[in-house]
């Protein structure tokens, strides 16, 4: 169920654009749909996203499948905004538990913090299955170089993206497998009912082989790299160039509307 970090090579016209209009188009709808206080805005923001997904060809199912994970983890945010959020003095209350209540204002602030979670999820899948592994590597670099007069470690912050970006699919996977060896040992996976407390009980003996497994991967990867004789800094060069035009100007000036748009509703 992660979609964050799988990219999907279907040719969408999204596909074809510079890969420095497809960073700087994603970071413009996310700071939008962060900043954005009202709901009009996240409802704008939620249809936008599906239709780039559309525009893109990555499967509806397959993108809302990626919601499932982090779903809960959302609905308790919601709800924790209801029970503790500010109370407004002349709200009229539509629940009252003892000192608790919750007013429309309350949920509407429930109901905002779960739309802002869905966009900006959505967005993210959106971002990683039109900008592959590659793609992204060469236009942030692109992006950040000329902070490169100021000292700043560009090179070196860039792979550290790329890395994290890979490495997320791969702890998924990771613990998909130790889940399941786990429960060939016969360890309580997924069977019947369980409470949150028993759920806690069984991902601790999941956390340490994969905390482990996870340093054995980056030792070898940082291996691997010395091997190849990798160094950062002057000196590096690439062979893919990247072009800017008209139609990512386009693209350009319409994300900044529309990020416009959200901010104003």
């Amino acid at each position: 169920y992660v979609t964050i970090g799988q990219y999907l090579a279907t040719g969408s016209p999204l596909h074809r654009l510079d890969p420095r209009t497809r960073l700087l188009s994603g970071a413009c709808l996310l700071i939008a749909v962060t900043a954005a206080r009202h709901l009009q805005g996240l409802g704008l923001a939620l249809g936008i996203a599906l239709a780039a997904l559309l525009i893109a060809r990555v499967p509806l199912n397959y993108a809302l499948r990626g919601l499932l994970a982090p779903l809960p983890f959302i609905l308790f945010l919601a709800v924790l905004q209801m029970l503790i959020g500010p109370q407004a003095a002349d709200a009229p209350a539509l629940v009252s538990v003892g000192p608790l209540q919750i007013s429309v204002q309350d949920v509407l602030a429930g109901v905002t913090i779960i739309a802002r979670f869905i966009a900006l999820i959505l967005l993210i899948s959106l971002a990683s299955a039109i900008i592959s592994t590659s793609e992204f590597v060469h236009g942030l670099e692109a992006l950040l170089r000329p902070f490169t007069a100021l000292g700043l470690p560009t090179q070196d912050l860039v792979l550290m993206a790329q890395v994290t970006l890979r490495f997320l699919p791969l702890l998924a996977l990771e613990a998909e497998r130790i889940a399941k060896a786990q429960a060939s040992r016969g360890a309580e996976w997924g069977t019947g009912k369980t409470g949150i407390l028993q759920r806690v009980r069984q991902t601790l003996p999941l956390l340490v082989p994969l905390f482990l497994n996870s340093l054995q991967r980056a030792e070898a990867l940082a291996l691997a790299m010395e091997a190849r004789g990798y160094h950062s800094g002057k000196g590096r060069t690439s062979m893919t160039e990247l072009h800017f035009r008209a139609g990512d100007a386009v693209a350009l000036l319409i994300v900044a509307g529309m990020s416009a748009l959200i901010l104003l509703l």
